[in-house]
This record gives structure tokens, sequence and C-alpha cells, in this order.
């Protein structure tokens, strides 16, 4: 008994992925028993194609609980991204399946600014998935969006946000049936020119 004892107290560290007994700053998160699927329409978004296929590449590479993907036909879409002339604006969401769908607004003036495309497209995702903006956020936090400036082309989201996303669709309960959202404008204007305008 002692011997199976040893034994399992030898395999758990290597089960559980632990190194070097350094623990991690944000701890796995928990994995639901089915992934949620969201899927999208990318049809008008025009020149945004490339960036919204990175950024939901990196958002995909970072969840365990949800997962995008392009949708058969355009009204089957849980949301859609849509190029527009004005300033980024998005559904809040986290949106789901059988609810309310939302809406990505690429705004052409963020990249006018100077704007990352990558950037503002995993950022505008970010709150499709229910995060909100954290302006004072460093770069290597996706929802800083414009606060780290133009030099900023990160669109991954850090561990934490991560997290927080797996932790919205974590509940297979809590991610089905119609909510209200509402509409997240984010102003992706240059420190400088916010002042003049």
């Amino acid at each position: 008994m002692i011997k199976r004892i040893t034994a399992m107290a030898a395999l758990i560290p290597a089960v559980l992925g632990v190194t070097s007994g350094v623990a991690s700053a944000h701890p796995a998160p928990k994995a639901t028993s089915s992934v949620v699927t969201l899927t999208y329409d990318a049809s008008r978004a025009g020149q945004w194609a490339a960036a919204i296929t990175q950024g939901v590449a990196n958002w995909n590479a970072a969840e365990h609980n949800v997962h995008l993907q392009p949708a058969t036909s355009p009204g089957s879409a849980n949301f859609s991204y849509v190029a527009t002339s004005g300033w980024p604006e998005t559904t809040l969401g986290p949106i789901v399946p059988g609810g309310s769908k939302g809406e990505v607004d690429l705004g052409q003036e963020a990249v006018d600014e100077g704007y990352d495309m990558t950037r503002i497209a995993a950022h505008e995702t970010g709150h499709i998935l229910g995060l909100l903006d954290d302006y004072s956020g460093p770069c290597s936090e996706l929802m800083s969006g414009h606060g780290p400036g133009t030099s900023c082309t990160n669109a991954k989201p850090s561990a934490a946000e991560a997290a927080q996303v797996d932790q919205n669709y974590a509940d297979d309960a809590a991610v089905v049936g119609p909510r209200q959202h509402r509409i997240v404008i984010d102003v992706w204007r240059a420190p400088a020119l916010a002042a003049t305008r």
C-alpha cells in the first residue's frame, strides 16, 4: 500500500504538468465537459480578413471552453465582423449560442491612426467573449487596446484574459439562452491626437 501511495505521489506532478516546483500565476482553467462553439461571419469584413483569421487563431490557441469558427452560412452565425469607416465598436458578450447575435464593427479610423489591424480584430473579439477594456494595462494585455499606443502590436490575450474568458464559458448552463448586450465603442485615438479633437 505504501508503494502505491508513493507511486501516485510521484505521478501527480507529471499528470498536472507541474515542473520545478514553480506554481503558475494563473491556475489552469477548469474545462467544461463540452466546448462552446461560436460561429462568425466575416463576409462583410473586406480588408480585415487576414487580421480576423489571425485574431481568431490567437483566441482559439488560448482557450479551453470556447472555440470560434466560421459559420456555414451568414445567417447562422452567432456574431459577424463588418468593416466600417468609423471607430471600432462591438457587442459586449459573452455571446452564446441561441442568444442575441453580436457584431464587431472594425473601424478604419483606428487603422488610419496607426493601430495594428490584427490587434484591433483580436481586441474586439475579446469584447464578444465578455471582456471589458483596460486602457491602463500594458501592451501584453490585449484588452489594453489603444492604451499602450500605436507601437503595440500584441494580438494575443494574456494568461489572465484567457482565464477570464474560459471562466465566462465554464458553466454550460450559464452560456445558453437569450441575453441582452450593450455596445462597447473603442476610440483607438493616439493620445496626442485625442486632445485636439
